[in-house]
């Protein structure tokens, strides 16, 4: 299809090159996840607001897991079947976010 612009899922080394210099962040089969830790319920939820924000702006949504304090959160591209660029630049830039907002 003529404009059409295909993602591709990076391979394995990339993924593992990336995670190493990105404190926090795992591989869980196809996604990239990280944990974050808050002092309380309410601040988990301003975190989730915070990473609303940004993916909405990234058009690139992760599935996030609160329980109480702890927010969890995980990104992987759809449409490419797995860990992509749009990937690991959502993950950074949720945490500049992160980091700005402490």
């Amino acid at each position: 299809m003529a404009g059409t612009r295909t993602i591709e899922k990076l391979d394995t080394e990339s993924i593992r090159g990336w995670l190493a210099s990105h404190k926090g962040w795992k591989r869980q089969a196809n996604k990239l996840t990280k944990d974050f830790a808050f002092s309380s319920f309410r601040d988990s939820v301003v975190f989730v607001n915070r990473v609303a924000s940004v993916a909405d702006s990234h058009n690139h949504h992760p599935d996030i897991d609160v329980r109480y304090s702890t927010v969890t959160v995980a990104v992987t591209t759809h449409d490419a079947g797995g860990i992509t660029a749009k990937d690991f630049a959502l993950a950074e830039e949720i945490d500049f976010s992160t980091s700005r907002a402490e």
